[in-house]
């Protein structure tokens, strides 16, 4: 284990691999002006939006939270956490974590931030009244206190040199001690919320206190909902917005020739297919191989991705990782031998249970059709029920033996494992066990070099590829739509907007949108 004077010698290393201490790094170079107003259109809203932090779990909450909050550390473009509220993070041991907080932060309200806020906020969100979204991950926790004004203590259960990527998920932004009401938002982050309407729109406005100088350009930014595709689509070229999620990969060319940016981000999200093992024919591993020859990959890529993703591996790391395992031989399309298999396994003529898909999980309904295209070519019947999106993820996933799927980007390689593929994951989809999978990610916990860490998660994936009941096909690439006058968005791993955090990085320069539009061809 190393001492803390040679993790501070190999501090560039563990910040590199999420690890053990957290320095600040240069920012990226830009020329950003302020002033200005944005409306963005997101594709979520309902009455059960939410300014509490620890609830939030839809895209729309998420960039709201983004606006009006700080964690403790902040995920890069790469997804590799940076210092945040926290200033520094060290551990000697990757149990015991100690968090320096910054000085002179103020939340909204005008109260300075303490390690009192951070040890309420990290808490709550193991009271099961307040229905945290990161419950889970915050039950690696064993304590969590308070040694003096600016410092924090966490202990956890386990080792665990990741636990600063948790920090940096969104739900564990930092909120002012004793906060129980949440009808508008007192955060310390670059905007205060000048109006919150659930499923109808946010505004927000610089905040004069911000800690940092150089975010928040925008005088206010506004959030509306669209969920409605074409609807979304077309307020942005009209001009009634400025800023879209989700760009649909249909509209790409027509955006683009209607000389609109899209941003293109190379993410960890896909929609996968889960046979389950505890129960039907998933118990068989010739099934499981055989459904897994029958998916064209690079059908599903062009016909339903139209070329905006990457190939996938049957693991959940995208090739962009950088622990990613480019050893792993690659699943490929191959019907005669999914015939046999299916055959050899006796299931080629029985009756299967059906594929459950859903518009809720991302283009499911479209690959299940392509799947089950290809199976009739070998002389195996599928049938395809599509279940309503409303409910979806409560009472269809993960309770057929047959079924679909979409995983968002992870934080953290460790957290895909831990939260997807361990024994004991919540979205264990495939419902697979596997004692040496559970063994190698306590392993990798605990291991401080970088390269033994990195074979540890081959290894993973490799026993994930081989043995676990989900296929994953590709991965999907983020695209977001924007009105040439917006400066300052640039691809991140973490999906949509930049992880969310377009807020702090976004300017306006209308004279440079001006002269583009004076040279675009007519």
């Amino acid at each position: 284990m190393l001492s803390r004077r040679d993790m501070m010698k190999q501090g560039a290393l563990l910040v590199a691999a999420g690890g053990a201490v957290l320095r600040s790094c240069p920012v990226r170079a830009a020329s950003p002006v302020r002033g200005g107003h944005v409306r963005v259109a997101s594709t979520t809203g309902s009455l059960s939006d939410t300014l509490d932090p620890a609830r939030q779990s839809m895209v729309t909450d998420y960039i709201r939270g983004a606006m009006f909050y700080d964690g403790l550390v902040m995920l890069d473009e790469t997804q590799v956490p940076r210092p945040a509220l926290a200033e520094r993070i060290d551990s000697d041991d990757f149990r015991t974590w100690t968090l320096r907080l910054r000085s002179g932060v103020q939340f909204h309200d005008g109260a300075t931030l303490t390690s009192a806020d951070v040890v309420y906020s990290l808490l709550r969100h193991l009271d099961p009244l307040v229905a945290s979204q990161v419950r889970f991950q915050a039950a690696a926790m064993r304590s969590v206190r308070a040694d003096g004004p600016l410092t924090v203590i966490i202990e956890l259960y386990e080792p665990n040199i990741s636990f600063p990527s948790v920090l940096g998920m969104s739900n564990f932004a930092i909120i002012r001690d004793g906060t129980k009401n949440f009808a508008t938002a007192n955060g310390t982050g670059p905007f205060r919320c000048a109006a919150f309407q659930p499923g109808i729109r946010s505004l927000a406005v610089r905040s004069p206190d911000f800690w940092k100088t150089d975010g928040a350009w925008m005088d206010s930014i506004e959030v509306i909902s669209i969920s409605d595709d074409m609807a979304r689509h077309n307020a942005l070229l009209s001009g009634d917005v400025d800023i879209i999620t989700e760009v649909n990969p249909r509209l790409v060319a027509l955006l683009r020739r209607r000389d609109m940016g899209v941003m293109e981000s190379p993410t960890g999200t896909y929609t996968d297919f889960a046979i389950r093992q505890d129960i039907g024919p998933g118990k068989n591993a010739d099934f499981i191989q055989a459904m897994k020859c029958l998916f064209n990959r690079d059908q599903i890529a062009d016909s339903v991705w139209l070329g905006f993703c990457r190939l996938g591996n049957d693991q959940p790391l995208p090739p962009e990782d950088r622990y990613y395992n480019h050893d792993l031989p690659q699943t490929t399309f191959d019907p005669e031998r999914a015939k046999w298999l299916l055959r050899k396994s006796g299931f080629l003529n029985q009756t299967l249970p059906p594929l459950i898909c859903s518009p809720a999980a991302n283009a499911s309904v479209d690959i299940a059709v392509l799947l089950q295209n290809e199976a009739s070519r070998i002389g195996l019947r599928l049938d395809v029920r599509r279940m309503p999106a409303d409910g979806y993820w409560s009472q269809s996933w993960m309770h057929f033996p047959l079924g679909f799927g979409n995983i968002n980007a992870s934080v953290s390689a460790d957290m895909t494992f831990a939260v997807a593929f361990a024994s004991a994951a919540p979205w264990n989809e495939s419902h697979w066990r596997s004692p040496r999978f559970d063994q190698l990610l306590v392993l990798s916990r605990r291991e401080a070099d970088e390269e033994k860490r990195k074979a540890i998660y081959h290894e993973m994936q490799t026993l994930i590829h081989n043995e676990s009941g989900l296929c994953i096909p590709n991965f999907i690439t983020s695209l977001d739509g924007y009105h040439r006058r917006i400066r300052g968005l640039h691809p991140y791993q973490g999906g949509h907007l930049m992880g969310n955090n377009f807020s702090r990085f976004i300017w306006v320069d209308d004279e440079a949108a001006s002269r583009q539009s004076e040279s675009a061809p007519a």
